[in-house]
């Protein structure tokens, strides 16, 4: 069944969201909400419908709502205020990603093109799996990880709670890495 969707978020990461949705077919986007946005800005003929504060307002015109904020935090908080205001938190999965059947997704996931979840991989509520980065088998990113841009998890390695891998940064088989933890582009972990 169609839903209405919002997409928190009108800079990069909420256009990506947003196109991936738009790909997908089956979801209507209704617009976007972003507290920097001026009010009456449009996104490829979508509008601005308000800021994150006014969203209990917009319950009438949406079913679900997708968070595409990139930072960690903020993304935690906003999830809160979704809930908060009566709405459905939505999966978005690109259409050139891969997904095992056997891995399980937390609530408002965006796992993005190109990239993998591999077999009974979790991934936790509010992830980014972003542009090609892998997560392989038997991995765990907890709520409010983030993969950026070919970031690669090998098999049985976790990122903790609100943990960011940013672009090309790898995690050896079954490292653990701490909530909070920034691992810069190229930085490699294997103990």
């Amino acid at each position: 069944m169609s839903k209405r969707v919002i997409v928190i978020g009108a800079g990069g990461h909420g256009r990506s969201v947003a196109e991936a949705i738009l790909l997908l077919g089956r979801d209507e986007l209704v617009g976007f909400v972003d507290d920097g946005a001026d009010a009456n800005a449009k996104v490829w003929g979508y509008p601005i419908l308000g800021r994150t504060d006014s969203l209990h307002t917009l319950r009438a015109l949406a079913d679900t709502v997708v968070v595409a904020i990139g930072n960690n935090a903020v993304r935690e908080k906003l999830h809160a205020r979704v809930r908060d205001a009566g709405f459905e938190l939505l999966n978005v999965i690109h259409p050139a990603a891969y997904v095992s059947p056997t891995a399980i997704l937390g609530a408002g996931c965006a796992v993005m093109a190109g990239a993998v979840v591999g077999t009974e991989a979790q991934l936790g509520e509010g992830v980014i799996v972003n542009c090609g980065a892998t997560v392989d088998h038997h991995c765990r990113v907890d709520a409010f990880g983030h993969l950026g841009v070919n970031a690669c998890m090998a098999g049985g390695s976790v990122l903790g709670h609100r943990a960011w891998m940013q672009a090309g940064a790898a995690l050896g088989y079954g490292v653990k890495i701490a909530a909070d933890t920034v691992l810069v582009p190229g930085e490699s972990r294997r103990d």
